[in-house]
């Protein structure tokens, strides 16, 4: 399962970088200044990238036995802005003792 943790974190962290840009600097841009490029480019970016997160989410789940509720919730998350950084952290956290379970050295 540490595979399908490390792409789902690095797949989430670059769907919040995106969807960060695309909201604090595309949009502003966009509506501000009449320049759609950033969000021609950043959001169709953001849009092929958020399926790719679904995808290792989906993957994710399957492989720690998640119900649909959270699964549901955690694909979710890549749609509001900056919350896809906080559901990577919890997510991080709710499997973390599953890796953790290293057996200690014997000393002595």
């Amino acid at each position: 399962m540490g595979g399908a943790l490390t792409r789902y974190r690095v797949i989430a962290w670059i769907v919040g970088v995106a969807l960060a840009v695309l909201v604090l600097i595309g949009m502003p841009l966009k509506y501000g200044f009449d320049e759609k490029t950033v969000v021609a480019v950043v959001g169709t970016a953001h849009g092929w990238l958020y399926m790719l997160y679904l995808v290792a989410t989906f993957d994710l789940s399957r492989r720690a036995d998640w119900p649909l509720k959270r699964m549901l919730l955690v694909m979710l998350a890549g749609t509001v802005p900056f919350v896809s950084f906080y559901a990577e952290r919890r997510v991080s956290h709710w499997l973390a003792p599953e890796h953790a379970r290293t057996p200690e050295p014997v000393t002595g």
